[in-house]
């Protein structure tokens, strides 16, 4: 797993490269990655994607509150304490509206 040296977030294999979702930097592949450990966590706001990054997001079965379409992307974050169950955001598929599910 590599993260983007401009913004830290996690990059993402895209043919060839790594491409960071949040800012847009792409990495060629290395063939031999180095392996980072990090173990001190910070708390940091939560970024909603838009555009056609969403392509690679797995969709499930659940109804838009805004179009009533039922087909919407959906992804998890860890938005609570570790201990808390993580927080799912779904985005629809028709009109992109985002909202989130807690358990």
């Amino acid at each position: 797993m590599e993260f983007c040296p401009k913004c830290k977030s996690m990059m993402f294999p895209m043919e060839g490269s790594l491409k960071c979702k949040k800012c847009g930097y792409v990495k060629e592949k290395e063939t031999n990655p180095e392996l980072l450990s990090r173990s001190n966590r910070e708390e940091r706001e939560v970024t909603v994607l838009e555009g056609d990054i969403d392509e690679g997001l797995p969709t499930t079965t659940a109804r838009c509150p805004e179009c009533d379409n039922n087909i919407a992307y959906w992804w998890l974050r860890q938005l609570r304490s570790a201990d808390e169950s993580e927080t799912r955001f779904f985005k629809c598929t028709k009109c992109s509206f985002t909202w989130r599910e807690y358990d």
